[in-house]
């Protein structure tokens, strides 16, 4: 495929730097400092890898101040090299474009409001009163519930799910599988059996959400699950009902969060944690992978609760420790008593 390249001058004209050597050198793509090959810009974000600019066939790399000096390939000087470069792989790499229109095999319920500048694919049902903004991509296979709103520049995935009544933003972006406003897993127990509590809230995402293929968030018991402006949501995540997330905050793969949960803004979560119901998380908390949260978090930091893998018979050993832990504590604590009066006694 033929692309369009730009002169490392025209690239800091519109994203800003500096250029040390050649300003004049093209690029046309991005590429890691392994893989890059004539035309192509690299990076440099941890000088740990520096030794990697010696060998690196990319025609320029984008580094920090520090590294400015580390190599004689026409470079872009900056203060973050990766935010840097995630800016230019979005200019030199853009979303396809979509015609605007409504195809023939889309189902549209009455009273459905559409933009003219929306595209909406073969097989998308939307439900009547719905509200599709202006510049939408819905693609094919989509079904999007009665009565929601979707806002501006919004893109879905192909089979992405949509309950009615939600309200997503203006530039969300959400991946195929994904399911918004199912309902919650709320449940009565009584005389034996399990009674289903109607989930009568919405789910409402707000302005630039990336959600991942088939995560879901559930939509509110009787209030509203809702997910601030621009958190981003990676795959097969598990929100449940009346969850908060606040603005900015990044959530890896396989994390499950259990209901009524606030979790702040600016965390980051790591893979395959859990949250427990009904806790408040802090602004600005990072949680590691595998970490079991089981209380709230008040105050910022790194919070990590990993139990280290070992060999099997090793791990069966340590894991029959702990089960007894507690008496372990306690006839320490007896001993530590009997030491101090033999201290004493001496």
């Amino acid at each position: 495929m033929d692309r369009t390249g730009y002169r490392l001058a025209e690239i800091v004209a519109r994203f800003g730097g500096r250029v040390d050597g050649d300003a004049s050198t093209v690029v046309d793509q991005v590429a890691t400092l392994d893989s890059a090959r004539s035309k192509q810009i690299a990076f440099l974000a941890n000088s740990k890898y520096r030794k990697q600019l010696e060998t690196t066939r990319a025609s320029a790399v984008i580094v920090a101040g520090a590294d400015a000096a580390a190599t004689a390939i026409p470079r872009i000087v900056c203060a973050n090299p990766y935010s840097y470069f995630a800016r230019l792989s979005a200019f030199l790499n853009p979303l396809p474009a979509f015609t605007a229109g409504i195809h023939p095999g889309a189902v549209i319920g009455a009273g459905a409001q559409i933009s003219p500048t929306a595209h909406i694919a073969e097989q998308v049902s939307i439900g009547e009163g719905a509200v599709i903004g202006a510049g939408c991509v819905i693609m094919s296979g989509c079904s999007i519930g009665a009565h929601t709103t979707i806002g501006e520049g919004t893109r879905l995935y192909p089979r992405v799910v949509v309950y009615h009544d939600c309200v997503l933003g203006n530039n969300v972006i959400a991946h195929s599988g994904a399911v918004i406003g199912s309902d919650g897993f709320g449940m009565a127990w009584e005389n034996g059996c399990w009674l289903k509590i109607p989930q009568i809230g919405r789910a409402i995402i707000g302005n630039d959400v990336e959600i991942g293929a088939n995560t879901t968030i559930d939509r509110g018991a009787l209030d509203d699950t809702v997910i601030e402006d621009d958190v981003k949501l990676d795959n097969q995540i598990q929100i449940a009902h009346n969850v908060r997330i606040g603005a900015h905050t990044a959530i890896a793969g396989c994390v499950g969060i259990a209901g009524s949960t606030t979790i702040g803004c600016y965390c980051r979560i790591g893979g395959s944690a859990g949250i427990l119901g009904h806790l408040s998380i802090a602004d600005g908390v990072e949680i590691s992978s595998f970490t079991l949260i089981s209380k709230s978090i008040r105050e910022k930091g790194t919070y990590s609760g990993i139990y280290p893998f070992s060999e099997k018979d090793g791990w069966l050993k340590n894991a029959s420790h702990l089960r007894h832990l507690d008496d372990m504590a306690t006839r320490i604590r007896n001993l530590e008593k009997e030491l101090e009066a033999l201290k004493r006694r001496d």
